[in-house]
Order: C-alpha cells, then structure tokens, then sequence
C-alpha cells in the first residue's frame, strides 16, 4: 500500500470536475487501489475518499466511519455506486472535504437513500443509508460526477472558500 496526492481546488479543480469512467471488474489492481486509497484517507485523516480525489478517474469510493481513538477501523468499499432511491425529506450536516482543506459549511441532502454498488470482492450490494453514512456516500458519490460539496453553495461562499484554500497554500509554500 501506498499514500497518494489528494487533489485539491487550489492547484486541481479542472481535473476534480471531470465524471468518472464506471469500473469493468473489481481485480486485483482495483483493489490495490482501494488499499492505497483507504491509507490515504486514513492518513490525511477523513472518513471518505472517491478515487478522482487522487487522479483516478474510476468510480471507485473508500469509506470509513468509525471516529475516536477507541473506534475500531470499520473500511467500506464502493465501486460504480449509484443512489437508486433518495428521500424527500432532507437533512442539513455540516461538510468537509479533503480536497477542499479546512472549509466547513452546511449542506441540506436527502435524509435517506437507497444504494447500489459492488464491494472489495465485487458483490453486489444494495442497502439503505441513513443519517452521516448517507451523507459521505452522496458526498463521494458526488465527487464522482465532478461535483464537489461546495458547488451546494451560493457562489460567493464558492469563490470564498477557493480564495482561502488558495491562501492557505501559499502561505504553507
């Protein structure tokens, strides 16, 4: 396993808009990139990661929403996830992102969502999410059609939190 670059909208964001291409077969390599996506994530530390966030343009999604020291890692696996169903009923939570470096701001999402997708070993899978699971997965899910949780703002707090992550990076250069 290895760390990758996560991209960021200060010196990335042409590449961060572009969809993602659906995954053919869940393989060996396809895993080896979940690995070093998971380690990546973990390392940076947030809770999910979609695969364009570290230039690869699959739609491929790690997750992992264990918190605290005493949480036991609990990785999730997403490859070519889709929302087949999403409530009417929405929720406000408060977002992140690591490609958007320590801006934070609310963003109303449906409160439930019904999910498909093909795991670690490529099973299909389909469930319900609710609550931060179903928030993270729209999120990823999100990045993976070039969507990023700030386009859910208006565009003065879009340019703002640009203009500051692009501060930030200068002043840490």
């Amino acid at each position: 396993m290895s760390r990758r670059r996560i991209l960021t909208v200060d010196t990335d964001l042409a590449e961060l808009k572009l969809v993602s291409q659906p995954v053919e077969a869940v393989d060996d390599q396809l895993r080896a990139l979940m690995d070093d996506m998971l380690e990546t994530m973990y390392a940076a530390p947030g809770i999910g990661l979609a695969a364009i966030q570290v230039g690869v343009r699959k739609r491929v999604i790690v997750m992992d929403l264990a918190r605290g020291e005493d949480a036991s890692p609990a990785p999730r696996y997403f490859v070519n996830p889709e929302i087949l169903w999403a409530s009417e009923d929405t929720a406000p939570y408060e977002e992140g992102c690591l490609s958007v470096p320590e801006i934070y701001d609310e963003i109303e999402r449906p409160a439930r969502v019904r999910v498909r997708y093909l795991d670690y070993n490529g099973a299909r899978i389909e469930e319900e999410a609710e609550g931060l699971y179903a928030v993270c997965i729209q999120h990823e899910i999100d990045h993976l059609n070039g969507v990023l949780f700030i386009d859910h703002l208006s565009r003065l707090k879009r340019a703002r939190a640009v203009s500051k992550v692009r501060k930030a990076a200068r002043e840490a250069a």
